[in-house]
């Protein structure tokens, strides 16, 4: 009772990082509360072949759902899933993903159970809360933490009363690691009939289609990113150049995919992907905390930018004053010149 939940996305029996991700961020989460760490996936055909995907980060009890109808993905059953489990098992936390799959599924859960849902969370944390208008204390809530209104500010939101207090991470937000400690690792496969009403069902996926990503933007350990600073879809050719001498993948911010200088897959920052690379060279980048807050865990954050007074150099470890059709094109042909 009152543990910590993650909800595990599956794509047929691969686990999505997110929820590895997730789960990492759980266990600590747990840990600090003194409460076991809980998981629970869904899916036709997982049994045997996820497990060893999950209980790894650290997962105490796993609740495995295995039936026909439960992949691909449909709202009805899954939320039937979560909110039967979750009158049974009272969780204090449910994590997920930002993702297609949470964005719909946590919103439904939420509501049916009368909880809180924050979305698009960059930091989860454990604290108290003083209720000023109450005069109520609260030990252990979830600091569910996310930039708002357009970015501007960054928000800590709690949730005092109901529960369980959920919370959808975007991937790469957190880094997953395999758990050191010791976890009890047992899993149940709980049958779905109990969970899920027959009119769950009634909507079937006739097609699923999976394609592949173009790129590992993600994965990359050198990031190459511009910004509106680089003027034109050509300007970027000369950081696709860059990436490719770097053997690196190429970023833009929002407002260089705006301008339509590149593609929207490839878009750092809030709405965005969140990068952990290397290296993170900016480009023509202002450094808006939109953007920062996709990239700002970068290990080596090398800026080029003709303002010296640009945002991005406050976090930069080395910071170039130049244009970037100055720059770039140097760089390029340094690197040509001492790469093997």
């Amino acid at each position: 009772m009152n543990n910590v939940f993650v909800y595990i996305e599956t794509e047929g029996t691969q686990v999505a990082e997110v929820s590895q991700e997730l789960l990492t961020k759980g266990r600590k989460l747990a840990d600090q509360l003194g409460v076991e760490l809980h998981a629970v996936v869904a899916g036709t055909g997982i049994k045997g072949k996820v497990e060893d995907q999950i209980l790894p980060y650290g997962v105490d009890k796993l609740f495995a759902f295995d039936g026909e109808g439960l992949f691909p993905y449909t709202s009805a059953p899954h939320t039937d899933i979560l909110v039967n489990l979750f009158k049974e098992e009272q969780p204090q936390i449910c994590l997920m993903g930002a993702t297609v799959i949470g964005r719909d599924l946590g919103p439904r859960v939420s509501s049916s159970l009368t909880s809180g849902l924050t979305a698009d969370c960059t930091q989860l944390e454990i604290g108290d809360f003083d209720d000023i208008k109450t005069k109520k204390h609260y030990d252990n809530l979830l600091y569910q933490i996310r930039p708002a209104f357009g970015g501007n500010i960054v928000a800590t939101i709690v949730n005092p009363e109901h529960r369980p207090q959920m919370a959808t991470v975007r991937s790469g937000v957190m880094q997953k690691a395999i758990y050191e400690g010791k976890a009890k690792n047992e899993v149940v496969y709980p049958e779905v009939s109990k969970y899920v009403s027959p009119e769950a069902f009634v909507v079937k996926v006739l097609d699923h289609h999976v394609e592949a990503a173009k790129h590992n933007l993600k994965g990359s350990p050198i990031v190459v990113a511009g910004g509106y600073g680089m003027g034109s879809k050509e300007g970027f050719d000369m950081l696709f150049e860059l990436a490719k001498v770097l053997h690196g993948e190429v970023g833009a911010s929002r407002a260089a995919v705006d301008a339509g200088f590149c593609d929207s897959d490839r878009q750092i920052g809030q709405t965005g992907v969140t990068v952990h690379p290397k290296v993170y060279i900016a480009c023509g980048i202002s450094g808006q905390i939109q953007h920062i807050a996709g990239m700002q865990d970068s290990k080596i954050i090398i800026s080029v930018n003709s303002d010296p007074d640009a945002p991005i150099n406050k976090i930069a470890d080395y910071v170039i004053v130049g244009t970037v059709e100055e720059v770039v094109p140097k760089l390029i042909k340094y690197y040509k010149q001492n790469s093997k």
